[in-house]
């Protein structure tokens, strides 16, 4: 199953906040913890594809001075066709990053943030492989290496609102380029659903 398309004909399942503390916990545990932290918090906090964190690169986000920046500049290289952009990063993000970068040799601006053990550079499937051995650990059943992304922009949805913005910017942060293909991504919500109409 690629994970990079993977599951929009049968959704792949958003994470509950719980959930999402679950597989935090899990990944404390596993042989490579700042590693793993950082590519679960880019599916699930920044919406990355698989593709896309085992191709971004130190470069994309940190500034020119080497300091972890507050933006991922995504090269369309490292995306899906020409989907890439700026995508502002949670703090989270940003102090996981910073521990994993302290932790690396020096790592060039061009070294993949995601290394595998064995080699340098990482792929799409050792990324899919990896959130599914997560996800099967924890008994999440449904969820893949998407499932991240899916969390990201439902909950970009869900709150958007509060700031003043709409639907179309979660288009710009979950780099769609049609408006549909973003709201097919949004798990409905029908308690909020039942909460609204009480008005």
């Amino acid at each position: 199953m690629n994970g990079t398309h993977s599951m929009l004909g049968k959704q792949a399942k958003a994470l509950s906040p719980n959930q999402i503390k679950a597989v935090l916990l899990h990944l404390a545990s596993t042989r490579n913890p700042e590693r793993n932290r950082v590519a679960f918090l880019l599916s699930v906090k920044a919406g990355l594809r698989a593709k896309e964190v085992a191709s971004i690169t130190w470069a994309m986000v940190t500034t020119s001075e080497g300091r972890i920046a507050e933006v991922i500049s995504l090269h369309d290289i490292a995306s899906k066709g020409s989907s890439g952009g700026s995508i502002p990063m949670a703090r989270e993000v940003q102090d996981a990053l910073a521990a994993l970068k302290a932790m690396s040799a020096s790592p060039k601006p061009t070294d993949p943030v995601f290394r595998s053990e064995r080699s340098k550079a990482s792929s799409a499937q050792v990324i899919v492989n990896l959130f599914s051995s997560w996800y099967a650990a924890l008994g999440f059943d449904g969820c893949s290496s998407h499932s991240g992304r899916r969390t990201f922009i439902t909950q970009a949805a869900r709150n958007i609102g509060r700031f003043g913005g709409s639907l179309r910017d979660v288009q710009m942060l979950a780099r769609h380029s049609s408006l549909a293909m973003t709201q097919r991504y949004i798990e409905v919500d029908t308690e909020a659903m039942r909460k609204v109409v009480e008005w």
